[in-house]
C-alpha cells in the first residue's frame, strides 16, 4: 500500500512558485527610468498617498514596505512571472545569475552549532590554503562563527567581502585535535550551473545543468569538451528541475545542435514585432546522437531548448511535460536597489508554438493547476495529458506536437511511486548529506586509502551503516518502509558519500545507475549500439 509523505508535495510547489524569479534577461532601455516613465496623474496619485502616509499618519509607519506591497500587487495584476526583487534579496539573485561570488570557498554544515567544512571549491581560496573537509571555522577576524542561532545568512555575510580583501579565520582541525589561524585571500568563487558532468557508456556523455546563468554556456562548453576527450559521440542533456534563466543562453547551447539557418525561437511583443532566433555555423555537436531529459520543473529556457530541438527534429526528448513557461522577462533597476523583472514579450517553438499555460483566471489558479497534475494522472500515464486539437502542429517530417501548457516529451517515463520520491527529496534536500557528514567526522581516515575508481567499483554500504541510517531517520521523524527501499537508499547513501569524498560528478554517476530516465535513454540507445555492431561486421566481412 502507497503512503502519502507530506513533505515531498509542498517541495515541489515551492519549487514551481521560485520558477518565475529566475527568468528573462537584463533590461537595456536608452531612456533613463525618469524619461521612460514621465510624470502623470496615475503616478502622482501613489505619491501623494505614499507622502500622506508618511507625514501625517497617527503611527510610524515603514513606508518602503508599504512600496513593496504595492509593487508586488501590481505585478499580480499581470502575470505570474512579472515580479519585483526588493533591495534586500537583489545581491543574492543577481549572483545567481551572474554565476559566482567574492568569498572564501567552501562548502559548510552548522553542525552543532559550528561551522563545518563539508569541501573547498578546487583551487579556491581556502582550498588554497589548506582548509580540509571537517575542519570547523570559528571565527572571521573578530566574529564569532559558533553558538545558538547562528543564521546562516549572517556566517555567509561575515565569510564574504571584497575581492582582494583578507580574512582571518580560526580553525579547529578535529583529526588532529588542534586549533591554528589562517590567513584567506577571498577571490571570485564560482555558482555552478553545470552541476555534473560524466561518461555514461563508452560513447555516451552526460551533462546535468541546473539553470541558464551568465556562466552557464561557457560551462557547458567546457563540460562537452571534456566529454569528447573522452569518446563521446552521443549526449544525455539532463534539463530537470531547472527552472530557466537567461534567453541568450538557451539560444546559444539550442544552437550548438542545429545546423546553421535552422530556426530556434521567434518572440513577438505587444506590438506585434515579431524576432527570429537562428542557428549559426558555430554548433560542435550537430549530425550527433542526443537526449535531452525534462519533468514537470523544467521551464523557460529549459522549454526553449527542449522545443528547439523537437521541432526541428532533432533528438529525443525523454520525461514528462515541462512546466509551461512561454514569456520573456527583462529586468528594470528601479533606482533604490531593487529591481523589477517584466515580461516584455512571448517565445513561440520553430512550429509557431506557445507553449504558456493559461493565467487568465490569476496567479492562484495558474499554481493550482500545476500542482493538479500530481492528481489527475497525467506524471503516471501519457495518456492522462489532455491537449485540444487546436493545439497540434506538425514538424518539418510530420511529427506531431503540441502547443499549451509545456513541452510534451517524445517518450514518456512516468513519475516514481510517493516512496521513490521521498527517497529523491533525501538527497535533493541534503537529508542525506548531513547524515553522511556525520558518518564521515567520526573518522575520516576510514575512505583515506580508497581511490575514486576503487570506491565506485568495490566499495558497498554495508548492514551496519544502513542501519544507522534508519535509526538517524526516525530519530528525526521520518516514517516510512525503510527496508522495502533497502537497495536504492544504500545507492543513494553511496552516492551522498562519493559526493563528499570525491565531488559532484561521481555523486551523478553512482546516483545515475537507479535512475529511471536514465535507463530509459540507455534502453532507446541500445537499437543504434546493435545497428554500429551490426554495420562493423559488415564492413569486416
Amino acid at each position: 500500500m502507497k503512503k502519502n509523505y507530506g513533505y515531498i508535495l509542498p517541495t515541489i510547489i515551492a519549487a514551481a512558485l521560485a520558477i518565475g524569479v529566475f527568468v528573462g534577461g537584463k533590461l537595456h532601455f536608452n531612456d533613463s527610468p525618469e524619461r521612460l516613465f514621465t510624470t502623470n496623474s496615475k503616478k502622482d496619485k501613489l505619491n501623494r498617498l505614499i507622502d500622506y502616509i508618511d507625514y501625517e499618519y497617527v503611527d510610524d509607519i515603514d513606508t518602503d514596505s508599504i512600496v513593496d506591497v504595492t509593487v508586488n500587487n501590481i505585478l499580480e495584476k499581470l502575470d505570474p512571472h512579472s515580479v519585483y526583487i526588493p533591495k534586500r534579496e537583489m545581491n543574492q539573485v543577481s549572483e545567481n545569475m551572474k554565476g559566482d561570488f567574492v568569498g572564501i570557498g567552501i562548502n559548510f554544515y552548522p553542525y552543532r552549532d559550528t561551522i563545518s567544512v563539508i569541501r573547498t571549491i578546487a583551487n579556491g581560496p581556502s582550498f588554497l590554503k589548506g582548509i580540509l573537509p571537517g575542519d570547523r571555522i570559528l571565527m572571521a577576524d573578530n566574529d564569532t562563527l559558533f553558538g545558538k542561532n547562528m543564521a546562516n545568512d549572517n556566517i555567509v555575510k561575515k565569510l564574504k567581502g571584497e575581492k582582494g580583501s583578507y580574512v582571518e579565520l580560526t580553525v579547529y582541525r578535529k583529526s588532529e585535535n588542534k586549533t591554528f589561524k589562517v590567513m584567506v585571500r577571498r577571490d571570485i568563487v564560482p555558482i555552478k550551473s553545470v552541476e555534473s558532468y560524466y561518461m555514461m557508456t563508452p560513447k555516451m556523455g552526460y551533462i546535468k545543468v541546473n539553470r541558464f546563468a551568465e556562466s552557464t554556456f561557457r560551462e557547458f562548453k567546457e563540460a562537452l569538451k571534456e566529454l569528447r576527450k573522452q569518446g563521446a559521440e552521443k549526449l544525455t542533456l539532463d534539463l530537470r528541475d531547472n527552472p530557466g534563466g537567461y534567453l541568450g543562453i538557451a539560444e546559444q547551447m539550442a544552437d550548438e545542435f542545429l545546423e546553421d539557418g535552422k530556426l530556434i525561437l521567434y518572440t513577438k511583443n505587444k506590438k506585434g514585432r515579431i524576432d527570429k532566433i537562428f542557428a549559426t555555423d558555430k554548433g560542435s555537436f550537430e549530425d550527433k546522437p542526443i537526449y535531452v531529459l525534462i519533468n514537470e520543473r523544467s521551464a523557460s529556457a529549459s522549454e526553449i531548448i527542449a522545443g528547439a530541438l523537437q521541432d526541428n527534429d532533432i533528438g529525443t526528448i525523454v520525461g514528462r511535460r515541462s512546466f509551461g513557461k512561454g514569456l520573456v522577462q527583462r529586468e528594470m533597476d528601479l533606482g533604490d536597489g531593487s529591481a523589477v523583472r517584466l515580461t516584455v514579450s512571448r517565445y513561440y517553438t520553430p512550429t509557431g508554438r506557445s507553449i504558456q499555460r493559461t493565467y487568465e483566471n490569476g496567479n492562484k489558479d495558474y499554481y493550482k493547476r500545476f500542482t493538479d497534475r500530481y492528481h489527475n494522472g497525467e506524471l503516471v500515464s501519457v495518456d492522462s495529458i489532455k491537449v485540444a486539437d487546436s493545439l497540434k502542429f506538425t514538424t518539418p517530417k510530420g511529427r506531431v506536437v503540441y502547443g499549451g501548457g509545456g513541452i510534451i516529451p517524445d517518450v514518456f517515463v512516468p513519475i516514481g511511486s510517493n516512496e521513490e520520491e521521498a527517497v529523491e527529496s533525501m538527497d535533493s534536500l541534503g537529508f542525506l548529506s548531513f547524515f553522511v557528514f556525520e558518518y564521515l567526522d567520526e573518522d575520516r581516515n576510514r575512505f583515506a586509502d580508497i581511490s575514486e575508481e576503487e570506491f565506485i567499483n568495490d566499495y558497498r554500504v554495508d548492514d551496519i551503516l544502513f542501519e544507522r541510517f534508519v535509526d538517524y531517520s526516525v530519530n528525526r521523524g521520518l516514517k516510512m518502509d525503510f527496508y522495502d527501499f533497502e537497495d536504492p537508499l544504500k545507492r543513494y547513501i553511496k552516492a551522498a558519500l562519493a559526493e563528499q569524498l570525491f565531488g559532484a560528478n561521481t555523486h551523478a554517476k553512482i546516483k545515475g545507475s537507479v535512475d529511471a530516465m536514465l535507463k530509459k535513454v540507455l534502453e532507446l540507445n541500445q537499437p543504434t549500439i546493435r545497428q554500429a555492431e551490426a554495420d562493423e561486421i559488415e564492413a569486416t566481412n
